[in-house]
């Protein structure tokens, strides 16, 4: 394995869409009760922000599963590369 290649552990990478969405909404919640205009904004555009790329990570990774769960082979391009590496 190169040392460029980052790889997380499997539970860290299922749960990450769901941290990116509860950090969100616990900082669009946040924003809500600021004292403060710039102070809601400051929480209030981060917490859409990361509220926005969990949905659209989990979307993909779904997108990604039915897709691959279509093929009949679907490690087929694992099997590839692994042939071309050794």
């Amino acid at each position: 394995m190169r040392s460029s290649e980052l790889h997380l552990s499997r539970p860290l990478y299922e749960v990450l869409p769901w941290l990116y969405v509860g950090a969100g909404g616990a900082a669009l919640a946040a924003s809500y009760f600021a004292a403060s205009p710039l102070a809601s904004a400051s929480l209030g555009l981060p917490g859409l922000a990361a509220l926005l790329g969990g949905v659209v990570v989990w979307l993909r990774r779904r997108g990604y599963r039915r897709m691959r769960a279509s093929y009949a082979r679907p490690d087929a391009l694992a099997e590839v590369e692994r042939e071309s590496q050794g």
